[in-house]
């Protein structure tokens, strides 16, 4: 597909768009609104939200939509879901070789490294790291929520579990954020989470396993198409 003299292709659905930023405004939603509740010197932020009990409130609304996220992909786009979680578990040596370079590719954006599949080593990393914060959150959440229903000793560990995930997934965070808009050489990324496409010289160079087969693919349609 092309748009105007820059050629794209296809990358994400418009459902794992949808996932992505759902996720990503409930996460910082509960993360201003968790610092409030969390230490009196973030007692500004209740400004925010209209004080202590709306912020309650609002916390609550967006740990629901955290948690339904996940759920409207599998009801939705399970194959996109599916693809994903099959690619985190999925590590070869490539995904290796990345992360070794890593330090090289973020600091002076020219590392050498095997191509690359839909997800490289970094994102595999990091959806890893979201996820296990993700089940942190919610069984430590609910815990926290319904504190009537489970022991003294379930409700003491489930704070510094809540806390463990915080730090986790912040760090995970300002590392995705800076790799997809700060980053020089991966800005493209950002429109792939918009539009769903990204330019097509971005895909061979930062995802050169999975843009050859993606070719390959297409260069068998054709075939099957002429004969």
């Amino acid at each position: 597909m092309s748009n105007g003299q820059i050629k794209k292709v296809k990358r994400f659905t418009v459902h794992f768009i949808i996932f992505h930023w759902a996720y990503a405004l409930a996460f910082f939603v509960l993360y201003l609104s968790g610092l409030a509740m969390y230490t009196e010197f973030f007692d500004w932020l209740y400004v925010l939200f209209g004080g202590p009990a709306m912020a309650r409130l609002i916390h609550r609304i967006a740990a629901v939509i955290f948690i339904l996220s996940p759920i409207y992909m599998l009801i939705f786009d399970r194959k996109s879901l599916f693809h994903w979680l099959k690619q985190v578990v999925t590590w070869r040596k490539a995904d290796i070789i990345f992360l070794m370079h890593f330090p090289k590719e973020l600091f002076f954006g020219n590392a050498k490294v095997p191509k690359q599949d839909f997800f490289n080593g970094g994102e595999k990393l990091n959806s890893a790291m979201q996820i296990v914060s993700f089940f942190m959150f919610v069984s430590s959440g609910i815990v926290m929520w319904f504190p009537q229903y489970f022991s003294q000793d379930i409700i003491n560990w489930s704070y510094p579990i809540h806390n463990i995930a915080v730090g986790l997934s912040l760090m995970v965070v300002v590392g995705h954020i800076y790799l997809s808009i700060g980053h020089p050489n991966s800005r493209p990324s950002i429109e792939g989470m918009t539009t769903g496409s990204v330019p097509e010289s971005y895909a061979k160079h930062h995802h050169g396993l999975w843009y050859d087969q993606l070719k390959a693919e297409e260069n068998e349609h054709q075939s099957n198409k002429g004969a």
